[in-house]
């Protein structure tokens, strides 16, 4: 499996969207979780990773 590249300085990302929360990813078993508004439910969202 390809190793993924990750950007060494962090980069500019424009979005248009309704609303915006940050929250910390907490592990959950073999990958991580975020826990969103309930009303979000069935609703497209986007997650950017903010720290290296």
């Amino acid at each position: 499996m390809a190793k993924k590249k990750i950007a060494e300085q962090p980069m500019k990302i424009a979005m248009l969207g309704y609303e915006v929360v940050e929250k910390v990813a907490m592990p959950s078993g073999n990958s991580s979780r975020v826990y969103l508004p309930v009303d979000w439910k069935r609703k497209r969202v986007r997650a950017v990773r903010l720290e290296k």
